[in-house]
């Protein structure tokens, strides 16, 4: 491995162990971190693998075939990513994301779904089970995710132009079996679906326009992400940001559209429709217009590190106390201590030029987007 990787290296393997409360306190769903925002989402990564190699996440020069993730005894298993789930419910979460890298690489996931869907809020409500992906193998896989339980997706997909795609994708996977995914999973009832598209000026902000006019009157929601300074190998700059507010422009000015009110607290898409009624796209700004304060979402990695920010530096080793015979109670009490003691804001302090050019943060593919 490069020196570009040793800090990702330093973030698997190094997490301290969260402490278990000398007293523990019962969850009771009301966890608030000192900013105040409750505990309500939580993604978790399935695998550190992906069969894409997307400059933005996990570019070829890093994650080349020498580099070495993580060996199958170090992921957490569908018995314990469900154990903490159940744990994290209890602490307020209502929505489940599953993520990767690539969550669909990892063998017999329609397993660990049926498991999650399964869980039950203390009311006896079932949970948002959602799930996001590149559509590679969506085509052959939609329909046993959906009889499994799972209720949505949300497929990442950045250009329509196949050049413009293959070139992004950095593996040569064409963009029509993408497509074909996205058919396959409206067939299998997994919606509403939701498309991603990252936007870097100068290498795809030309597909805009073209991303929309195709999924209007879809029933999709396409939601167009700034390009962000997630991990330390994807060679962010500034100057590749376009900001939300062009890309509103842009479609604006092609079609009406209407600003509508957020979907559930915490939020990240700005939502617009169109004024036809041919649907809604999402905006997501955390470079330009940062969403810290409403952040309610925490994230487990696939060898059970848990990170409170998409930005983090650090995260904290749950898998320990799963393997050490620690109870529900007492790992329940360490999550709330560590939520109560949560102060993330850096897409905030980035904004006010606080954040350190050289602090070292975790990957996207390590912890999902």
């Amino acid at each position: 491995m490069g020196e570009t990787v040793i800090p990702l290296a330093d973030l698997r393997y190094a997490a301290p162990v969260p402490a278990i409360p000398a007293v523990l306190a019962p969850a009771d769903g009301l966890l608030a971190d000192r900013l105040g925002r409750p505990l309500h989402d939580l993604r978790i990564s399935v695998t550190d693998r992906c069969n894409f190699r997307c400059s933005y996440c996990m570019p070829k020069e890093v994650f080349d075939r020498d580099y070495v993730f993580l060996p199958q005894p170090s992921l957490l298993s569908f018995e314990e990513i469900t154990r903490l789930a159940r744990i994290f419910v209890g602490h307020g979460v209502r929505k489940l994301r599953l993520t990767g890298g690539e969550p669909l690489l990892r063998k017999h996931l329609e397993g660990l779904i049926e498991m999650l869907a399964q869980l039950r809020t203390p009311d006896g409500q079932a949970l948002d089970l959602t799930l996001t992906t590149n559509g590679s193998v969506l085509a052959r896989k939609a329909r046993a995710l959906a009889a499994a339980g799972l209720k949505r997706i949300t497929v990442s997909l950045d250009a329509l132009d196949d050049t413009v795609f293959r070139r992004m994708n950095d593996v040569d996977f064409p963009v029509a079996e993408v497509l074909r995914g996205i058919e396959a999973a409206q067939a299998a009832g997994l919606g509403p679906i939701k498309v991603n598209m990252v936007v870097k000026r100068g290498t795809n902000d030309h597909e805009i326009e073209a991303m929309a006019a195709h999924f209007r009157h879809s029933g999709i929601v396409l939601r167009f992400i700034e390009y962000m300074d997630v991990g330390a190998s994807n060679g962010w700059r500034m100057d590749e940001v376009l900001p939300s507010a062009e890309v509103l422009a842009r479609l604006r000015a092609r079609w009406p559209m209407q600003s509508l009110s957020a979907a559930a607290p915490g939020e990240t898409a700005e939502r617009w429709a169109y004024a036809d009624g041919a649907g809604e796209i999402g905006l997501i700004s955390s470079v330009t217009q940062a969403f810290c304060r409403d952040c309610n979402r925490a994230r487990l990695s696939t060898e059970g590190k848990l990170f409170m920010c998409l930005f983090a530096s650090g995260g904290h080793d749950l898998r320990a106390l799963l393997r050490g015979g620690r109870s529900d109670e007492e790992i329940s009490s360490a999550l709330g201590a560590l939520w109560a003691a949560r102060d993330d804001r850096y897409s905030e302090l980035r904004g006010q030029g606080q954040v350190a050019a050289a602090e070292r943060r975790v990957e996207m593919h390590y912890i999902g987007g």
